[in-house]
């Protein structure tokens, strides 16, 4: 608070720059420290309005990470142990092979940088590979032959259907997963630096007139009109209402995708039962050896048999005659905070529904503060401006379009804030990811070949039961890119061209920033 020397009688008002001039008990530096200190008490009641859904964006954003990589850790641990009972000596002779799978899980949720599909037909090849060794031990294979083994891994489905059904489940999980904590990181970090106001001249002008200039004909217990702290917030703050729009459609793209992460998406039962189900793929795969050996020794040639001496050192047929005993759901280790994936995602969905038309909301949200102005009720004995009087103009929109009418502040229309603009392109790429992640698409490894493979991170959608809400990614059916779909659906015309320009020179920084 800025320290203010109050006079005890009034004074001709010729000094004053911006309250009312006449009698007035203001002198010209009360004047100038109150213009300070208006435009502090602004900056600080915006501050609070967002740091407020900042911590909200930060809290559940810490929770869902811890969730997630406790869940990875959980699920790692739980395979180690039970394979360890099941195959003993085997798996520890081969346990870097499903370390390094949850090295990679861990990676792509971290970091991202890495095509699930192809680590995880890389980690199914690599599997048949010892495996096939294992149930033909009294063989010599090379490396050229196991290539050639690989060769007919789809052909002959060795591990079943457990490889195509994992790949599926685990590629659209992760990637939704991935992508909604990047989107609640993302919300955050906007909030963060949108709350950061500078207000113009014209603004801390009208701050002024607005908050103080009423102390200066001595009323000093007299609130601004609510309609017209409504005004000089609108203008003061009509960059941020920009925001609205494409705000707006990232928290119903979040909210799509945390009914992924309710249903069919749902991490937490891939990843829990994932023992069990590379178990079955390997029980599969002991169960029809012989057919398999058979036809790959077929296609691939006979292999060349062992010395006798190593032969007797190979691993015995019932080195795989134990069944895996999963863990009764009371035995699975508790994921961070002891909480589930359900209520983690019922709490923000909750979140993120509040948080919807916050932009457009923040000037009579700013104004409802008592500091601020005074109640709708009191519309008659109220500062107005210039006396104690009903406030008579009427309010005008959000946004920096509808400021040229604005009675109270001075606003350049044609001149957007570059601050918010970076804002509404990061809130635009990521929505795009959403979009991408509800249809279970990677949106950094989409590959156009895979559209109609009905597998993979292509297809997201066993059965072709998903729905289609959004748009498909990257290019659509019509040959339109879904950047250009949402410069027609979500850019007003007016804004049209100089939006363009700037995501033509942001689009390579936010998407390495937010990767």
């Amino acid at each position: 608070m800025i320290d203010i020397d109050y006079p005890t009688f009034y004074l001709a008002g010729d000094h004053l720059k911006i309250c009312p001039q006449g009698s007035t008990c203001c002198s010209e530096e009360m004047e100038e420290k109150y213009s300070l200190q208006s435009k502090e008490d602004f900056k600080s009641v915006v501050s609070e309005q967002c740091d407020h859904l900042q911590a909200v964006f930060a809290s559940r954003y810490k929770k869902f990470d811890e969730f997630f990589k406790e869940l990875l850790e959980n699920a790692e641990k739980s395979l180690n142990d039970m394979f360890v009972k099941t195959y003993g000596h085997l798996y520890m002779q081969n346990s870097e092979l499903f370390k390094d799978l949850f090295v990679e899980l861990k990676r792509y949720y971290v970091v991202g940088n890495v095509n699930l599909e192809e680590m995880l037909n890389d980690f199914w090849a690599r599997l048949l590979e010892r495996m096939f060794r294992l149930v033909n031990s009294q063989y010599h294979f090379t490396d050229e032959y196991l290539e050639c083994v690989s060769k007919y891994t789809e052909q002959l489905k060795p591990f079943g259907d457990v490889p195509r059904k994992l790949k599926l489940q685990v590629t659209r999980a992760f990637v939704a997963a991935r992508t909604f904590a990047q989107g609640l990181a993302v919300a955050g970090d906007v909030v963060s630096k949108v709350s950061v106001v500078n207000p113009t001249a014209q603004c801390t002008h009208a701050l002024l007139k607005m908050i103080y200039c009423s102390h200066c004909q001595g009323l000093v217990t007299v609130k601004p009109c609510y309609n017209y702290c409504s005004n000089i917030m609108r203008g003061c703050l009509a960059n941020q209402g920009d925001l609205d729009f494409e705000w707006n459609n990232f928290i119903d793209a979040m909210l799509m995708v945390a009914e992924r992460l309710e249903g069919p998406f749902n991490i937490e039962s891939v990843m829990d039962p994932i023992d069990v189900k590379i178990s079955d793929a390997i029980m599969n795969m002991q169960d029809n050896s012989v057919q398999v050996s058979q036809k790959v020794f077929q296609g691939c040639g006979p292999p060349k048999p062992l010395p006798a001496g190593r032969v007797s050192r190979s691993i015995s047929e019932g080195a795989f005659s134990a069944r895996f005993r999963p863990h009764h759901p009371e035995e699975r280790p508790t994921t961070a905070a002891g909480t589930s994936l359900d209520r983690l995602v019922t709490d923000v969905k909750e979140k993120l529904k509040q948080a919807k038309k916050f932009w457009s909301s923040l000037p009579s949200n700013v104004c409802n503060d008592e500091r601020m102005a005074a109640g709708n009720s009191n519309e008659d004995d109220c500062w107005n401006g210039k006396g104690k009087s009903r406030y008579l103009f009427a309010v005008t929109g959000n946004g920096l379009a509808n400021q040229g009418n604005n009675p109270e502040v001075q606003v350049d229309t044609s001149k957007p804030d570059i601050l918010i603009l970076r804002q509404i392109m990061a809130l635009r790429v990521m929505t795009s990811k959403m979009k991408n992640a509800y249809n279970g698409n990677d949106v950094d490894f989409f590959d156009i070949s895979d559209e109609s493979s009905g597998e993979g991170s292509g297809s997201g959608c066993e059965y072709q039961q998903c729905p289609s809400e959004f748009d498909y990614n990257a290019t659509d059916h019509s040959g339109k890119s879904a950047n250009e779909k949402a410069d027609s659906a979500g850019v007003r015309p007016g804004t049209q061209a100089y939006l363009l320009t700037v995501f033509c020179i942001l689009f390579l920084v936010m998407q390495r920033e937010w990767r």
